[in-house]
C-alpha cells in the first residue's frame, strides 16, 4: 500500500521557498545564546515566579486551602488527622459533567489534575474534546473574581442580596421587564430554578442565546413538521452523507459524538468487514469535516443554495424555480453524481447544512425526507438540546432595552457585549438598564458593564445537572470546595426569589429524586449513591417517528435566490464566510492557553486569526502570505494577516470568530480580531456569508506562529493512502503474493522483552486531526506553553503533534511529480491526511548511541526512556531523530512570566501532575508513553496479585481520542487489541526502510472515492 503521491506540508515546503531552505538547512531554528547566558545578560529563566499574579495569573493560592478547607490544618504534622477519602499519592476519582457529557475528574490531594470520559457516556463514549480537557484549567484561572462585586467594588453577599432585592421588588412594583439572557440551558434543576423565578416576578423571561447560533435548523423543522428542536443526528446509520458547509467533525452540534459515530463506519472494524460510508463534502472554507471526506468540492457560499435546490431537482425528479447551473461546471456534476449515490442508499442516506438559513434547513429536510432518513440517521423524536437560542429573541431583547422597557436583565453564562454581531448598539442600550447583573467568575466585556457580578462558582465546585440529549441526564458533582467566595448562579436566583430551598445542593437532589430517578427506576437513598457513581441516567428512547415532508418548496426556492443574490460579490469584491474556531471556539476559551497555543488542524497556526484566501485569489489580487490587509463588510472593519489556504474557494475568504477579546485576561486580551461584527440578521436568523472588500494596507508582513513546517521528511515515504476498491482489490490479491518477504539484517544487538513490550497502533483512518490527544498529553505530562513567539522560533513543547499532510488529485488523475503540480493553476482540489507523529520508541533508537552521557536509553520493556537529570542539552538526540519528536527546553517556561503560561507561580505544584517530572532548563524532553500509567497500573494488578489485563493502562492520547484512533498495550500479548491492530494488512511503520525499528505502527488511510465523482 505505498503511496508514490507527491505530499507537503504546507506552501512554502511546496514551492521550495528560500526561507524554507534556509531553515530546514538547520536542525534548530536558533542557535543557544550561550554568550549572552556566559555573560549574564541572557535570559535565565529566573524571574520571580510571584511576579505572575501581576500579569498572566493562573493563580493557586487559595485552592490550597480550598482542597482541605474543611479539614483541620496542622502545619506541623499534616494529616495527623487524615480525610478518610484521602489517601496521599492516591488518586480519587469523580463523575462529573460538562456541556452535558459525563466526565470523569482526577483529584490528587483534594485538587483536581485530570478529566477524563466516562466510558458509559451517551455521547462520547469515554471520549472527549480538546475543550473539555482544557476546562480544568478554568478552575485556576487568578483572573477570576474573589467574591461578588457591586458598582465596580467588593462588597458581601448579604449586603448583594439585599440591594437586589430591593430593586426587583421596585421593579415588579413598575410592571417593568425582566430579562435573563443566558446560553442554552439544558439543566432540570437549572430551568426549575428560572421558573420559580419567573412565579415571584411574572414579568421574566429567559432568552436563550446562542453567539454561534443554530436557530435555522430549528425554526425550519418547526415549519416543516411543527417540532421546534434540533435533531439527532445518527452519522453511524449512513452510508452515504452530503453535508454543506457543515463542520459536524469539528465544533457543530457535538464534536465527540459525531466522530465517535463517524468513524465507526470507516475505522479497522469496518474495513474488516469490507464496508466503509462515503462522505461527500460541499464547503467553502477548508473545514475539518472537508479535510476528512472522501470526496470535497470547494462551494462558494452564495452557490450552496443553488446546490441544493439542483440536489433536490435531481433527487425528486421536479423542477424547483431557480435551478440554474453553477459557476464551476464540475461542481455541477458532482452534485447530479451526489444525487445517484443518495437515492442508491435511500433509508441509509443523510444530508446536512451547516447554514443558519432557516429556508436552506427547510429544503434540507425535504431532501431527507425524499431519502427516507427521518427515523433512521435523524431523529426529531428524540432530540438533542444543547442548543436551544432563538435568534429573533436577542434582537428583540435590543429593541426593548432601547425603549427602556426592560428593568433588569441578568447574563447567564453569556457575554453579547463582545459577541452580539451589534455589540456596540448592544452596549449602549444595556445602559438604560437599570439594574444589570452578571453571572460571570471573571470581569468579562459583559461583566464590566454591569452594576452587579454576583460571581458564580466554577463547574468543578458546584452541583448541578445536565439534559444534552432526550433520555439522558448528567449529574455535576463538585470535586473541590470553592476556591474563592463565589456562589452558584441558581442559589443566588433562588436567595432573590425568596424560594423554600435555598441550598441549590437540596435542589438539585429534590430535582432528581421526585423527576428523574423514578423514571430510570432508581428511586429513593440507593438512586442517588447509584447516580453519584455511575454519574449518568438513561431513560426508555422514545420511537424515532418517520416524517413526510409536505410543505410547497417554490416560496422557499425563491427565498433562497434572494438571499444568495444578497451575498455573491459583484467584480472587485470577495464572498466572506465567518466560522467557530476550531480551538477557542466563540471565544469563551480566549483565556486558555492550552487551547491558545493548540495548532488549528487544518492551518496549523497558533494564538491568531487571520484571513484564508485562496493561493490563485491572492495572487490575482498581487497579494502574499503575511501581507496584512483591511477587511470591510456589514459597516465593520479590521485588520489582519492573510494566510493562503489550499481548498479555499476561489473568490472567497473565512475569518476565525473567537478572538479580538478585550477583557478575557491576559492570555487571551489582544489576541487576534473579533470578527462577530461580520455577521449579520436576515431572514430572522444570525448569519456569517457576506460581500466583502479586501486591500492591502502595505507594511511588514506578519509571521504567522504556525507549527505545521518546522519539520520536514525531505519527500521520504510517510503516508500511505489508498482507495476501498484498491484496498478491497489488493485484499482478495494479498493470498498470492504472501511469503516473499526480503530478510533484513541489523549491526544492533537484539534483546528479549521477558514480560511486557509496550507499543502502540494508530489507525489514520479514525484520526480526524481534532488535536484532543494534544491537550490529554499537556495536561497529563505537564507541558508547558510558551507563547507565540517562541513558536515562531519552532520552539513549540508537545509531545505529540498532529501533522497536516496536502496531496492533489486532478479529474482523478493523482499527482506525484513536482514538475506537474508547478503546472497547476490553482490548488482547489487538495486532499488533507493527518497523522498523530509522536516518539517512535524505536528499538534501534538513534538518538540513544550518540548521547553522550547515557540520558536516553532503552527500557528492557521497549520504552525509549529520558533521564533529565543527566542530560546536559547537547541536543544530539534530537539532531539524530529522524521523526523530529524531541524537544529541547530553551527556558524555564513553567516559571517564566514572559511566556503565555499557567505553570508560574508560588502553587504551581497543585496543578501539576506529581507523577510526572517538571523539566528544567537546558534538557531535552519528550513522550515517556504515560511511563507514569504504565508503572500504576503494573503495581495495581501486582497488589492484587494478578496479571495485568488488556486495555487496563491507557495513556492519555488513547483514553481521550474520541474515535479511539490509537490503541495502546503489550505486543508480548498475541490476543491483545493492539497485537490484532497491527497485524492488520493495512500497517506500516514510519521510515521502517532506516531499520530503527519503530514501536508504533500506522494503519493506511482509506478513501471511499467513487471514480465518477472524484472526476468530477
Amino acid at each position: 500500500m505505498e503511496s508514490n503521491k507527491k505530499y507537503w506540508k504546507g506552501l512554502e515546503e511546496l514551492n521550495n521557498t528560500p526561507e524554507f531552505v534556509e531553515l530546514n538547512k538547520h536542525e534548530f531554528a536558533e542557535p543557544i545564546p550561550i554568550e549572552d547566558v556566559l555573560s549574564g545578560t541572557g535570559l535565565t529563566g529566573k524571574t520571580p515566579r510571584r511576579n505572575f499574579l501581576k500579569t498572566l495569573g493562573f493563580g493557586l493560592g487559595a485552592v490550597s486551602l480550598a482542597a482541605c478547607q474543611k479539614t483541620p490544618v496542622h502545619k506541623s504534622i499534616p494529616y495527623l488527622i487524615k480525610p478518610e477519602e484521602v489517601t496521599p499519592g492516591v488518586a480519587n476519582f469523580y463523575v462529573s459533567s460538562y456541556n452535558g457529557q459525563s466526565i470523569l475528574v482526577k483529584t490528587r490531594e483534594g485538587r483536581p489534575i485530570k478529566i477524563e470520559g466516562n466510558p458509559g457516556d451517551v455521547l462520547g463514549q469515554g471520549g472527549v474534546n480538546a475543550q473539555t480537557q482544557a476546562s480544568l484549567l478554568e478552575l485556576y484561572n487568578a483572573n477570576r473574581l474573589k467574591g461578588p462585586m457591586q458598582d465596580g467594588g467588593e462588597t458581601a453577599w448579604s449586603a448583594l442580596d439585599t440591594y437586589v432585592k430591593n430593586e426587583l421588588a421596585a421593579i415588579k412594583a413598575s410592571g417593568k421587564q425582566i430579562r435573563i439572557v443566558s446560553s442554552t440551558i439544558n439543566s432540570p434543576s437549572s430551568l426549575r430554578v428560572i421558573n420559580d423565578f419567573v412565579a415571584q416576578y411574572p414579568t421574566t423571561k429567559l432568552v436563550n442565546y446562542d453567539p454561534i447560533s443554530l436557530t435555522g435548523i430549528i425554526q425550519a423543522n418547526q415549519n416543516s413538521f411543527g417540532k421546534a428542536v434540533l435533531p439527532r443526528y445518527s452519522f453511524d446509520k449512513a452510508d452515504v452523507i452530503v453535508s454543506f458547509g457543515a463542520d459536524f467533525l469539528g465544533p457543530w452540534i457535538s464534536q465527540a459524538e459525531h466522530m465517535r459515530q463517524y468513524v465507526s463506519k470507516r475505522s479497522h472494524k469496518a474495513l474488516e468487514g469490507k464496508k466503509m460510508s462515503r462522505h461527500i463534502q460541499f464547503e467553502s472554507r477548508m473545514s475539518l469535516t472537508g479535510s476528512n471526506a472522501d470526496t470535497r468540492i470547494p462551494l462558494k457560499p452564495s452557490e450552496e443554495g443553488i446546490a441544493l435546490i439542483n440536489l433536490y431537482n435531481a433527487i425528486s425528479g421536479t423542477s424547483l424555480p431557480g435551478s440554474k447551473k453553477l459557476s464551476n461546471a464540475a461542481t455541477d456534476n458532482a452534485v447530479t453524481l451526489a444525487a445517484k449515490e443518495l437515492v442508491a442508499a435511500k433509508g441509509r442516506a443523510l444530508v446536512v447544512a451547516g447554514s443558519n438559513d432557516v429556508a436552506i434547513q427547510v429544503l434540507v429536510n425535504a431532501i431527507n425526507s425524499l431519502l427516507g432518513s427521518y427515523g433512521t440517521t435523524i431523529d426529531l423524536d428524540n432530540p438533542s438540546y444543547q442548543y436551544k437560542g432563538n435568534d429573533a429573541e436577542m434582537v428583540a431583547l435590543l429593541n426593548e432595552m432601547k425603549s427602556g422597557q426592560v428593568g433588569a436583565v441578568f447574563f447567564l453564562n453569556a457575554n453579547p457585549v463582545y459577541n452580539y454581531y451589534q455589540s456596540s448598539a448592544f452596549a449602549d442600550a444595556l445602559k438604560k438598564v437599570g439594574l444589570r447583573v452578571s453571572f460571570a467568575d471573571y470581569a468579562d466585556e459583559t461583566a464590566s458593564q454591569c452594576n452587579v457580578i454576583a460571581t458564580n462558582s466554577h463547574f468543578l465546585e458546584s452541583w448541578g445537572d445536565e439534559n444534552s440529549v432526550e433520555g439522558y441526564y448528567t449529574i455535576v458533582q463538585p470535586t473541590i470546595n470553592p476556591v474563592y467566595d463565589s456562589r452558584k448562579a441558581e442559589q443566588s436566583l433562588l436567595v432573590w426569589s425568596n424560594a423554600p430551598v435555598k441550598d441549590y445542593y437540596t435542589y438539585v437532589r429534590n430535582t432528581w429524586n421526585t423527576n428523574i430517578l423514578p423514571q430510570a427506576g432508581l428511586a429513593g437513598q440507593n438512586g442517588w449513591e447509584t447516580l453519584l457513581q455511575t454519574g449518568f441516567v438513561k431513560t426508555t428512547a422514545k420511537p424515532a417517528g418517520t416524517y413526510t415532508f409536505s410543505r410547497d418548496l417554490n416560496a422557499v426556492a425563491q427565498t433562497i435566490l434572494s438571499q444568495s443574490a444578497k451575498i455573491a460579490a459583484p467584480q472587485g469584491k470577495l464572498e466572506l464566510q465567518v466560522f467557530e474556531s476550531n480551538t477557542v471556539l466563540d471565544g469563551r476559551y480566549a483565556n486558555n492557553p492550552w487551547l491558545q497555543e493548540l495548532p488549528d488542524p487544518i492551518s496549523k497556526v497558533t494564538w491568531d486569526n487571520y484571513v484564508a484566501i485562496a493561493p490563485k485569489t491572492a495572487k490575482d489580487l498581487k497579494l502574499e502570505e503575511g501581507d496584512v490587509v483591511k477587511v470591510t463588510a456589514n459597516n465593520y472593519t479590521t485588520e489582519l494577516p492573510l494566510l493562503l489556504q489550499p481548498g479555499q474557494a476561489q473568490g472567497t475568504i473565512s475569518i476565525a470568530l473567537g478572538y479580538g477579546r478585550t477583557k478575557s485576561g491576559k492570555v487571551g486580551d489582544e489576541v487576534g480580531k473579533n470578527a462577530f461584527p461580520f455577521l449579520a440578521f436576515a431572514n430572522g436568523t444570525f448569519q456569517g456569508n457576506t460581500v466583502a472588500t479586501l486591500e492591502g494596507v502595505g507594511g511588514d508582513k506578519v509571521v504567522l506562529a504556525q507549527t505545521q513546517t518546522h519539520h520536514s521528511y525531505e519527500g521520504r515515504d510517510v503516508i500511505r493512502e489508498t482507495t476501498l476498491q484498491q484496498y478491497l482489490k489488493k485484499s482478495e490479491e494479498k493470498g498470492e503474493k504472501e511469503g516473499g518477504e526480503k530478510e533484513t539484517y541489523s549491526l544492533w544487538d537484539e534483546y528479549d522483552r521477558p514480560q511486557y513490550d509496550w507499543v502502540m497502533a494508530i489507525d489514520l483512518n479514525a484520526c480526524t486531526g481534532c488535536g484532543a490527544c494534544v491537550v490529554a498529553c499537556n495536561v497529563e505530562n505537564n507541558v508547558p506553553v510558551v507563547g507565540r513567539d517562541e513558536v515562531r522560533r519552532r520552539r513549540e513543547m508537545h509531545w505529540i503533534r498532529i501533522d497536516r499532510y496536502y496531496s492533489y488529485d486532478e479529474k482523478g488523475h493523482t499527482v506525484t511529480e513536482e514538475k506537474e503540480i508547478d503546472k497547476l493553476e490553482n490548488l482547489d482540489n487538495v486532499s488533507v491526511t493527518y497523522q498523530p507523529m509522536l516518539c517512535q520508541h524505536c528499538d534501534h533508537a538513534p538518538c540513544e548511541t550518540v548521547c553522550p552521557v547515557l540520558a536516553t536509553t532503552h527500557s528492557s520493556e521497549g520504552l525509549n526512556q529520558m533521564t533529565y537529570n543527566r542530560c546536559v542539552g547537547t541536543r544530539y538526540c534530537a539532531n539524530n531523530c529522524p521523526y523530529k519528536v524531541r524537544r529541547f527546553n530553551w527556558f524555564n517556561y513553567w516559571n517564566d512570566s514572559r511566556f503565555e503560561n499557567y505553570l508560574q507561580n508560588d502553587y504551581t505544584e497543585l496543578v501539576l501532575n506529581p507523577d510526572v517530572t517538571t523539566r528544567f532548563r537546558g534538557v531535552m524532553e519528550k513522550c515517556s508513553m504515560c511511563v507514569q500509567r504504565i508503572q500504576a497500573g503494573k503495581l495495581n494488578a501486582k497488589l492484587q496479585k494478578r496479571p495485568l489485563a488488556d486495555g487496563e493502562i491507557k495513556v492519555a492520547c488513547q483514553q481521550t481520542c474520541p474515535t479511539n484512533a490509537i490503541i495502546f498495550g503489550n505486543a508480548k500479548d498475541p490476543n491483545s487489541e493492539v497485537s490484532k491492530a497491527l497485524k492488520s494488512e493495512r500497517t506500516y511503520y514510519v521510515l521502517e526502510e532506516l531499520n530503527v525499528k519503530p514501536g508504533i505502527g500506522y494503519q493506511a488511510k482509506v478513501r471511499n472515492r467513487e471514480a465518477a465523482t472524484t472526476e468530477a
